[in-house]
């Protein structure tokens, strides 16, 4: 700012060293799409932050209506309050280290089903959110097949048309041929944004855990009685003779029964799509290695198992899809080792270019960086001087990603370039239409997918 000099004394300016600085944006934010006991606000769908299970517990939980009732007789219970299987998952998602997400509530559900149209809405919500950068929806694959299909390809659009967010995918294990079903169904358009996931969890998380001796009524058979007098030849029997329904009987809380009948519910655990776990390693990963970390070769929290197990040979065609492209992230169980994620390929798997996890969510990260950072540069002058401050700035930026490892060579000039200038970027054309073009390249790094050892015999000289 130009100072004004017309009175005499001393005036201070304060000249910028520093040019303006990218901040880094978030990476790992998910949006969870599903069905929860309540939701907060006017009962519409709306994208509620949370960072805490405790705080998922408070707006979208009701445990007044978590009851149960079991039957002695044939040793059965009967749930009482709405399926809230999205508390499951995040309880997965924030053991395997995740952190705030925003929750897209879709209320009780209103039967035993789910609706496409439900999910549908709430990611038109989504779309409204800046912050998002995951997406995922673990209840999608108990939508009938064909809407699953098509709500995976809206998801897919959405990532394209913003381009700062990126789809976990459950693959459902109800189909014959899921495997090929989902390859043939899913379609060829916008896979580079979004990456399956394949088999199930069978987690650590039991379905009753929260319950206690006050959400169980036992229904018990009536007590025998003393048998009351014969009726009178001609008469109705009396009342005492008619059979009487099962009641519920309230036992003593320390007795044998009710502590057996809650171990056993508390020890039923869930099996789960793997879309929060995945979620929760992108997190951690991010956290800990950085973005352009591939996310996988990592174990998973509170899960014992998987519903299927996967060999070398399986997993060699879910990785490589030769017709289309479709790569499957394999998670596989490893003697000595536990449960890992083995695969970190998009859906783009025959795209040289995009076929890695971390090379299209690292894009993402750098161009909503810098995208966010340039802003102010809007109706700035179109010179000399405001190319030289971009230059510097983004340059900046990536000379520190390239010290931390992100990206590839051995000086900065290997690893990045950034052009931008009269002849260069531009036309006058360009300049006169008030257009200011920068260009970009990036050496991203790229995981080690094979690692081939060879080894040779050196034969003993004499």
């Amino acid at each position: 700012m130009a100072i004004v000099t017309k009175t005499p004394g001393v005036y201070i300016e304060e000249v910028p060293l520093f040019p303006p600085s990218v901040a880094a944006v978030d990476t790992a934010v998910p949006a969870f799409i599903g069905y929860t006991d309540t939701r907060p606000g006017d009962g519409e769908i709306h994208a509620v932050k949370i960072r805490t299970l405790m705080e998922f517990e408070q707006k979208f939980c009701n445990w007044d209506d978590w009851k149960l009732k079991y039957n002695v007789q044939d040793n059965t219970w009967e749930e009482s309050f709405s399926r809230n299987e999205l508390y499951y998952h995040l309880q997965l998602y924030f053991a395997n280290g995740g952190g705030k997400c925003y929750i897209a509530s879709l209320g009780p559900r209103k039967g035993a089903g789910v609706e496409k149209k439900d999910f549908q809405d709430a990611l038109t919500v989504i779309e409204k959110e800046d912050e998002p950068t995951l997406i995922l929806a673990p209840e999608a694959v108990q939508l009938p097949y064909a809407d699953y299909l098509e709500y995976y390809q809206q998801a897919l659009a959405q990532a394209a048309k913003l381009m700062d967010r990126f789809v976990i995918i459950d693959i459902p294990e109800t189909e014959k041929d899921e495997i090929e079903s989902f390859r043939n169904g899913l379609g060829v358009n916008n896979l580079k944004y979004g990456a399956a996931y394949y088999p199930y969890l069978q987690t650590s998380i039991a379905r009753y855990a929260s319950l206690d001796d006050e959400d169980i009524s036992l229904i018990e058979p009536p007590a025998a009685a003393a048998p009351p007098p014969p009726a009178a030849p001609g008469e109705a029997p009396p009342a005492e003779r008619k059979p009487k329904p099962p009641v519920t009987a309230k036992m003593e809380t320390g007795s044998i029964r009710r502590q057996e009948i809650l171990l056993r519910l508390k020890s039923e655990m869930m099996v789960l799509p793997p879309s929060a776990a995945i979620a929760g390693v992108f997190a951690n990963v991010d956290a800990t290695r950085g973005v352009w970390k591939a996310p996988a070769n990592v174990s998973l929290n509170a899960v014992s198992g998987l519903t299927r197990k996967i060999s070398h040979e399986e997993q060699a065609e879910l990785n490589v899809h030769a017709e289309g492209g479709k790569s499957i992230n394999a998670i596989r169980a490893f003697t000595g080792l536990g449960i890992l994620v083995w695969g970190a390929r998009t859906l783009a798997g025959n795209d040289n270019e995009w076929k890695y996890v971390n090379v299209r969510r690292f894009y993402n990260f750098v161009e909503e960086s810098i995208k966010k950072a340039t802003q102010v540069f809007i109706f700035e002058p179109n010179d000399a001087n405001t190319w030289v401050r971009i230059s510097t700035m983004i340059e900046n930026f990536l000379t520190n990603l390239w010290r931390q490892g992100a990206l590839a060579g051995a000086a900065a000039g290997d690893a990045f370039y950034v052009r931008i200038g009269l002849g260069v970027t531009m036309s006058s054309e360009d300049i006169l239409n008030g257009i200011l073009n920068v260009e970009i390249g990036l050496a991203v790094v790229r995981p080690t997918e094979f690692l081939v050892l060879r080894f040779t015999h050196k034969m003993q000289e004499i």
